[in-house]
């Protein structure tokens, strides 16, 4: 694991040269380097002092330096324009090396202490980069939300250590003590359920997503959502006793905020907005799922993670091209694309049935053990269940063909076809997104 946070380290000082794209064949390279790391023991591998990993914390650590890693192919404007690349490569290699640590971290404060300072690296990325004068409006909703619930989970922290002497992850399981403090169990989670984000505190999504530039929407997209469902999943086992009578609660909220957030979608005019909101859905049914307490939901609330990082982050560098070029989101402007990019059709259509959980995909496998996991759980969450999967299918076919179809509304005299750097940036958010099925039994190593 050192070997891997001192690759990153060293890195820091390369991102001030003018080596953009060696910065970028680096990371990748460190990703295969991690890939080649895995292992099917089932126990917390390669521990050194305060870090290790399990299957779960691998996987997470795994799509941040992919998602990184194409971040930064997305980002070549910023380098052509030369804006501010130098310090783009430097936000972006502190914000990688604070999501490793936190997902790596063994230690419940060291996760909390680089899970906050992950906020300010994303923060610095929608506020330098953005490209509407609203993205300090963005910024605003991102930090306010994240740190009006983060000061009470340090103060639960606290608690938890004056009790229990101990904020190791391993002895937290082996104690097998169950805390019963409603206010305890309130304040530790709902940091989690911001970063979800929640039905009721989403509001910071959509905004902070429309605002960023295309990395920020991706390793929004990709990985800043992800950790509230890793910590969730972390801190779980102390409050199972507590968890039994609210648990419910919080799934109902879950599938009906996906159902209603699902209905929000199909009235977008804005591509990014409908993006984000169809993330707010589906992370939802993530919550849910982590809620039931059962082995499919742990299942497939991982590898939900996994295929909504890389679908998502797919789908806004997709909406990224075509605001290059037609310089708006609005899919009003948006339209008729097939007439001069057919090409690019047939990715928006990948990813649009990918992201209504089509065959082969790891959200079709993903929706099915949640689905199990739910439905087993409680029968008449099959209700909201379906009306979310019908609706995933509307708002995701409501964006392909809006977009696709219909006479151009724009004269494109100026426009320009896409280049060979965007076709590798989609396939290489695809590949993983449908390859990775076919091996999914190994996601179920760590439940």
């Amino acid at each position: 694991m050192m070997k891997i946070i001192f690759f990153l380290i060293f890195l820091i000082p390369l991102s001030f040269l003018n080596l953009f794209w060696f910065f970028q064949f680096l990371l990748f390279m460190i990703s295969g380097l991690f890939l080649m790391m895995f292992s099917f023991n089932n126990e917390q591998l390669y521990i050194s002092y305060m870090f290790g990993l399990d299957l779960l914390s691998y996987c997470l650590v795994l799509l941040s330096f992919w998602i990184c890693s194409l971040m930064i192919l997305a980002s070549s404007k910023i380098f052509l324009e030369k804006d501010f690349f130098k310090l783009f490569m430097f936000v972006m290699i502190i914000l990688l090396i604070s999501l490793i640590l936190a997902f790596s971290s063994l230690n419940l404060f060291i996760f909390y202490l680089f899970f906050e300072i992950s906020l300010i690296p994303t923060l610095l990325l929608i506020i330098g980069w953005g490209y509407q004068p609203e993205r300090i409006e963005a910024g605003m909703y991102l930090l306010f939300y994240t740190l009006l619930v983060s000061l009470p989970m340090m103060i639960s922290i606290f608690y938890f250590y004056k009790n229990f002497y101990s904020l190791e992850f391993i002895m937290i399981v082996l104690m097998n003590y169950s805390i019963d403090n409603l206010l305890v169990f309130l304040v530790m989670i709902f940091i989690f359920l911001v970063k979800f984000p929640m039905f009721f505190v989403h509001l910071w999504l959509p905004k902070a997503h429309v605002e960023a530039p295309v990395s920020g929407s991706m390793i929004l997209a990709g990985i800043m959502l992800k950790l509230g469902g890793y910590g969730l999943i972390r801190v779980m086992p102390l409050f199972l006793k507590i968890n039994n009578s609210l648990n419910s609660f919080l799934i109902v909220i879950s599938m009906v905020g996906g159902f209603i957030v699902s209905l929000v979608c199909v009235r977008q005019s804005d591509m990014k907005s409908l993006i984000a909101y169809s993330s707010v859905a589906h992370m939802g049914m993530v919550l849910a799922g982590i809620m039931t307490l059962n082995y499919w939901g742990l299942w497939g609330c991982l590898i939900m993670m996994l295929a909504h990082g890389l679908c998502s982050s797919g789908l806004f560098c997709l909406a990224n091209i075509s605001y290059e070029r037609i310089h708006s989101r609005s899919m009003y402007l948006n339209k008729g694309l097939i007439n001069i990019m057919p090409s690019l059709t047939l990715w928006w259509f990948l990813f649009s049935s990918c992201n209504m959980a089509a065959p082969p995909s790891l959200n079709l496998l993903g929706e099915i053990l949640l689905m199990n996991s739910l439905v087993s759980y409680n029968f008449y969450l099959m209700i909201f269940l379906s009306l979310m999967s019908f609706f995933s299918a509307v708002y995701s076919l409501y964006l392909f063909a809006y977009t696709q179809h219909g006479s151009l509304s724009l004269n494109l005299f100026s426009f320009n076809s896409c280049y060979l750097r965007e076709y590798l940036l989609l396939i290489l958010h695809y590949l993983p997104l449908n390859i990775l099925v076919l091996k999914s039994e190994l996601f179920s190593l760590w439940v």
